[in-house]
């Protein structure tokens, strides 16, 4: 019962069979959840197997993310979409940034906090048949390379393949048209004002 307290972006150390457990409630996706980390592997299966348990009445499965919707809503994938190399300026998370005064990097970030990035995550419609997103896709403009498709699939709502992509200032704006190599081949690319949902 302690759990439904939990505000959202929250967290408690909550305890099962004597060992303390940090359950967060992220709500990364419409569905919200809860999320709790595990230390030590000798913790795991008896957890699932007591949430399994508690939640058999209500038909509890496993399930996982759902990448359709965390591409039409903009939800950034660590080491997919963002990379410690992207700042968050560049990740469209500039508004959160409060800087100390003095750290590593701090007058770049302050460059950009003034001036805006070189680069910038976007919304991408991608026409024509592809498939799922694995791996960079590069983006073109007239054959010059403007930056990289990371995660990309068909949405059956938008009835058009969605994506997420960073791209360079020059062809970032809403409506312009790139050029995506895919694993099906070259594609025509349409920058998004934003993301779907």
């Amino acid at each position: 019962e302690e759990v439904r307290n939990i505000r959202f972006f929250r967290y408690k150390k909550l305890k099962f069979e004597g060992q303390s457990f940090v359950v967060a409630r992220s709500g990364w996706s419409k569905q919200g959840g809860f999320e709790i980390y595990v230390e030590g592997e000798d913790y795991g299966m008896p957890l699932w197997n007591a949430l399994f348990a508690a939640g058999a009445e209500l038909n509890v499965r496993a399930g996982c993310p759902n990448l359709i919707e965390r591409i039409e809503g903009g939800l950034l994938s660590y080491g997919a979409d963002m990379r410690r190399d992207d700042t968050p300026y560049e990740c469209g998370l500039g508004r959160f940034c409060n800087s100390p005064d003095m750290y590593f990097g701090r007058n770049a970030m302050a460059r950009q906090a003034k001036y805006g990035p070189d680069k910038m995550i976007r919304a991408i419609a991608i026409e024509g048949e592809i498939e799922t997103c694995g791996s960079v896709w590069p983006l073109f403009a007239g054959g010059a390379y403007v930056g990289q498709v990371t995660s990309a699939t068909w949405s059956p709502d938008f009835n058009t393949n969605v994506a997420i992509g960073m791209v360079a200032r020059s062809h970032w704006n809403a409506g312009t048209r790139l050029e995506v190599d895919t694993s099906n081949g070259m594609r025509t690319a349409i920058v998004q004002e934003k993301f779907w949902i």
